[in-house]
């Protein structure tokens, strides 16, 4: 045992000699884990709600009552991991149970039963990349569990394995990011583009462009199966990008070494997009741009003083998905950039359900829409506690940002394939 694991577990045995009841008293019956302004650790109240799930212990969550609080049975292993990870709780019995009931069957307010811990995929190269990825960081310090993938599994048919899959800060074009003029000369992105070349190859591709629409393609099936899907920044448009040229190479010359196809304008295929259509490409190599989807010179315009975007409130009883993913203490939250910033209002399909969007503009943040059985979640922007992450940063500190609005719509993701059953009425 190592002496990180002594100390653990020298506090775990501490702990519960102080939360065992005294004299054999009975144990209050509810753990009432509030997600209001009065929780000190949002972040990691998710993962205490994930370890009950993980233990076979059900979970309610109580949509836009105290900013989504969870309700859990009063158990010494709750108690202990609460805790432990610093998240504040209180112990309630039936009768405030039932006064917390009749105010949200009063309100607009609804309560959602968890059952099973989502089984989780992040979708991620191997190899070093300088920059972090936000979920990843979310799931670690929140202590959920999950496994990595990338594009050999995909392809192996192993996310079938899976409930919810994130895609990393992904580019499905083929085009490596387009980084191209910042970057092209560093050794991490050279190394990249070799090692993507050379798993192109291994799995029976002549080129990036076209493993990567495979994969896209796969990814879709995965949703449209009943996958859950996730994704933030350069992840959110581009797969789109990969599924309306799906057989088109609209790589330019610099990524493939071969010109793209000049006639790729009439190969386009919208219906097979999740969320975007009628948008144009950027095929300039040289612009740090893939399309006219995003909306990221705006927010530049705005700086980070002036950008803010707003959640929008759903109606529990009736949209309880939108609600479970909107669930915050805050309803205006700071904006962050991203080399996918945000989207155009004007390309969303219609079907899409905008979740936030920058007031007084076009400019959406954060969409949601159903695909086959499953359902994709698409998030604007890189890190949301650094504004304007850029490459080569450091990975941010998420002891600094424990009550973080913009990563716990992160963890609503992570928590929303756990409500397998229809709301319970009130």
């Amino acid at each position: 045992m190592t002496r990180p694991d002594r100390f653990r577990m020298t506090a775990m045995i501490f702990m519960l000699m102080v939360l065992l009841p005294a004299g054999g008293a009975a144990a209050a019956e509810y753990i009432l884990i509030p997600m209001d302004l009065e929780q000190g650790n949002h972040l990691r109240a998710y993962g205490v709600a994930f370890h009950c799930l993980e233990a076979g212990e059900n979970v309610n969550w109580l949509l836009n009552y105290r900013g989504g609080s969870f309700l859990m049975e009063d158990t010494q292993r709750a108690r202990l991991d609460a805790r432990l990870l610093g998240v504040d709780f209180r112990v309630i019995d039936e009768g405030e149970r039932e006064s917390i009931r009749q105010v949200m069957a009063q309100e607009n307010m609804e309560e959602v039963l968890l059952e099973k811990p989502p089984r989780i995929a992040v979708y991620s190269p191997p190899n070093m990349q300088p920059w972090d990825d936000a979920v990843t960081l979310a799931l670690t310090y929140a202590e959920v569990s999950y496994d990595v993938v990338y594009d050999q599994d995909v392809l192996a048919g192993k996310l079938g394995d899976y409930d919810w899959l994130h895609l990393h800060h992904e580019d499905f074009t083929g085009q490596y990011g387009k980084f191209y003029v910042s970057f092209g000369l560093e050794p991490w992105y050279l190394e990249q583009k070799h090692f993507h070349e050379e798993l192109a190859r291994a799995l029976g591709f002549t080129t990036v462009w076209q493993l990567k629409h495979a994969v896209a393609e796969t990814i879709r099936a995965y949703v449209d199966g009943g996958g859950f899907l996730f994704a933030m920044c350069s992840a959110t448009d581009t797969i789109d990008i990969a599924l309306a040229w799906l057989h088109t190479d609209i790589c330019p010359e610099p990524f493939d070494g071969t010109p793209y196809d000049p006639t790729y304008r009439s190969q386009v295929d919208f219906d097979l997009t999740f969320a975007f259509e009628d948008f144009k490409l950027v095929t300039n190599p040289l612009e740090y741009e893939f399309s006219d989807l995003d909306t990221s010179n705006y927010a530049q315009m705005r700086g980070a003083m002036a950008d803010y975007f707003t959640l929008f409130a759903f109606a529990a009883k009736y949209d309880p998905v939108p609600a479970m993913l909107t669930q915050n203490h805050v309803n205006v939250i700071n904006g962050f950039l991203g080399q996918t910033t945000g989207f155009q209002r004007k390309h969303l399909k219609r079907a899409v359900t905008v979740l936030a969007a920058v007031e007084g503009t076009d400019e959406v943040k954060y969409i949601h829409g159903k695909q086959g059985m499953g359902t994709w979640t698409f998030l604007g922007g890189h890190d949301p506690e650094d504004y304007q992450h850029r490459v080569g940063d450091p990975p941010t500190d998420l002891d600094l940002y424990p009550t973080s609005p913009g990563y716990r719509l992160i963890l609503n993701n992570v928590l929303f394939p756990a409500a397998r059953k229809k709301p319970q009425k009130t």
